[in-house]
């Protein structure tokens, strides 16, 4: 537990952190400082992560400056402080564990953090888009913009020319929308430039040379993923003659040589330092057993990291179905965490779908006086201790099986108080409830359960549907 504290402009504050938040720690504390007028320093203890201090440690690094007439410990000491009370001839504080609570903790109102801003631009790409109707892939074009793309790419049938190529990006090009076309035919390409493509993927040596001609900007690839020398001429032969360019690496799936394609995109970050860079981040989503939204903001982590300015992905598999709003929710958490110098932690919940930040149960003795203070035969229901409790009137049924627990309610004297309707009602309620369980989430009765962004409101019925049946208790 922290200590409750007013910071004061006639004081000298040493604060006391570790390696990893001392980025973040400075930038709070200034912040704090100017608004409440207070002075400070910043005492970087020599150990990465401040939760693992100990008072014992603590006292052979602590040193605090003869100014200073507060010293303001991490949280995670809170408890503990005895001795370095005893050493220190100023009051010794314990702050919050979490350094963004600092501002509350020192008396300023919460912080409303803004993820509006994003710096990483999304390329959404509709696969095979020749095999579609024009009409179709307008509409497809306007939901993805409407989920967060800035640009919608048009995707070629690979050895199988549209002749009406140019027709598709017209369409497209006339929503207001930016297009860029994905293939390899310089044909394709020239006719999609001319009628308002404005970025063509991908160039490479088999291609470079019409490239000069096309009047858009273009992505360079290697020849093979792992020839970085071949992206090197290529970039090269197009700067030379004038094309702009976006560099990339090409992203490798996972055992087929991911970790050292990552590696090529920090080296040619580090050899072209202000080049524009893209990542193809669909080779990773697309080709792996698992929900894309985590694999999305560890690779917008890296894009952001390494200042790669563009993303080019797809949503063709259906547990990639939602990634092109995925990245724009993570775009806009990894430049918050990259600007601030912290961890994408408690900014936004969106991306947290599978289960919950933390689920809040209520206390044993809480659900076990409930059933003696209610006083009517409304069902209450709960998910949690792995079971599903019901509860009313005199009444407390528990089960961690839900065709258990409603055998064992239609047993019961209130038996009578469940018509066909209710029991629908209970049962659906019910599965909700042991999915929560399932999935480490949060159950309210009558509340949709929270999947981020992807949470649909819910009609509550309980109180329409039960109030038929009460009955006084």
């Amino acid at each position: 537990m922290t200590d409750a504290f007013e910071a004061s402009a006639d004081h000298h504050y040493y604060f006391v952190t570790g390696r990893l938040a001392e980025s973040a720690v400075r930038g709070i504390v200034a912040e704090s400082a100017a608004e409440k007028g207070f002075a400070y320093s910043i005492g970087v203890m020599p150990i990465t992560v401040a939760a693992l201090m100990t008072p014992k440690w603590l006292l052979r690094h602590l040193d605090p400056p003869d100014e200073a007439t507060h010293v303001i410990l991490p949280g995670y000491l809170a408890g503990s402080l005895d001795a370095i009370r005893d050493a220190v001839d100023v009051p010794v504080l314990c702050g919050p564990k979490d350094c963004r609570e600092i501002p509350e903790w020192l008396g300023q109102p919460p912080r409303q953090i803004s993820l509006d801003e994003y710096d990483i631009e999304i390329i959404a790409e509709i696969n095979h888009a020749p095999r579609r109707s024009i009409d179709e892939v307008i509409a497809a074009a306007i939901s993805l913009r409407e989920q967060g793309a800035d640009v919608i790419d048009i995707g070629a049938d690979p050895g199988n020319r549209c002749p009406n190529i140019g027709d598709y990006v017209a369409a497209v090009v006339d929503q207001g929308l930016r297009v860029s076309i994905d293939t390899f035919d310089p044909w394709e390409a020239s006719q999609a430039a001319r009628r308002g493509a404005t970025l063509m993927l991908s160039v490479n040596r088999s291609n470079r040379q019409p490239a000069v001609d096309w009047g858009i900007e273009v992505v360079a690839i290697p020849d093979t993923p792992s020839d970085l020398d071949s992206l090197r001429e290529t970039e090269d032969y197009l700067s030379s003659r004038g094309v702009a360019t976006r560099l990339d690496p090409i992203l490798e799936p996972i055992g087929m040589g991911l970790a050292a394609s990552l590696v090529r995109y920090a080296t040619i970050r580090g050899e072209y330092p202000d080049a524009a860079m893209m990542m193809g981040i669909g080779n990773l989503t697309e080709l792996s057993d698992v929900d894309s939204a985590g694999v999305n903001l560890m690779l917008l982590g890296v894009c952001g990291e390494l200042k790669i300015d563009s993303v080019l992905t797809t949503q063709v598999i259906n547990w990639a179905r939602s990634s092109v709003r995925e990245c724009d929710i993570a775009r806009r958490l990894v430049r918050y965490a990259v600007r601030h110098g912290i961890p994408p932690k408690r900014l936004s919940d969106q991306l947290v779908m599978l289960r919950d930040p933390k689920p809040r149960p209520y206390p044993d003795d809480a659900l076990a006086s409930l059933a003696d203070s209610l006083k009517d035969n409304n069902y209450r229901l709960f998910a949690q201790d792995e079971q599903v409790h019901l509860i009313s009137a005199g009444l407390h049924l528990r089960d961690d099986d839900p065709f258990r627990l409603f055998d064992r309610l239609m047993e019961h004297r209130q038996s009578d108080n469940v018509d066909p309707g209710h029991a629908f009602y209970l049962g659906f309620e019910m599965a909700k409830a042991v999915t929560a369980l399932t999935l480490g989430k949060q159950y309210d009765q009558d509340q949709s359960l929270h999947w981020g962004h992807l949470t649909r409101p819910e009609t509550h019925h309980r109180i329409a549907r039960t109030s038929r049946h009460r009955q006084t208790g």
